[in-house]
């Protein structure tokens, strides 16, 4: 169980934003920088917090903290997925698009919309923090969640937020999504 404790007053919203067609491409260099380079560009006209982290390959996992009285998460995902999706458009083309998503200019990237959950207390927050920290692991990608390069476990240890060895032995890798 985590020892997160919320500092940001705004409110904080769970996460969950898929690859078109579950396509294992999400972790791919490309697209990892570009959603980086996004999420940068975003932050600096739209602010707010990223509490937590996790991408996988054909989804990611996060929660987000925005301003006291900001709730336009919405405006925020279409413009990080859509600087992702000019990007990287030439790397994934639309030969697998129907012939309406072409004509509103998709790419082959995102599956259309989102899933989001409002936070409700710290004992939900606590719950999809673990949530997120635990999925890589549950996807059998590594045997620990300190071994999965994509996510905010390591910079959340360094924070004293949870132990190195939660939910196991660990081996911390440096990177970490932050």
């Amino acid at each position: 169980m985590s020892r997160y404790r919320r500092a940001a007053s705004g409110t904080s919203f769970f996460f969950t934003v898929v690859a078109f067609r579950r396509r294992p491409i999400l972790c791919d260099p490309p697209i990892v920088a570009a959603l980086r380079e996004a999420i940068g560009s975003v932050r600096r006209r739209r602010p707010f917090a990223i509490d937590a982290w996790v991408h996988m390959p054909d989804h990611l996992h996060c929660i987000w903290t925005l301003p006291d009285g900001d709730a336009g998460f919405s405006q925020r995902w279409s413009e990080i997925k859509a600087h992702v999706s000019r990007s990287c458009a030439r790397d994934y083309p639309d030969g697998r698009l129907s012939g309406a998503m072409r004509r509103k200019r998709a790419a082959a990237i995102w599956q259309r919309g989102f899933w989001e959950h409002r936070i409700r207390n710290d004992e939900d927050f606590s719950q999809h923090l673990d949530y997120i920290h635990i999925n890589p692991v549950r996807h059998g990608l590594v045997g620990h969640a300190s071994l999965w390069p994509y996510s905010s476990f390591a910079r959340l240890v360094r924070a004293g937020v949870y132990a190195a060895d939660w939910a196991g032995p660990a081996q911390m890798l440096e990177l970490s999504w932050e």
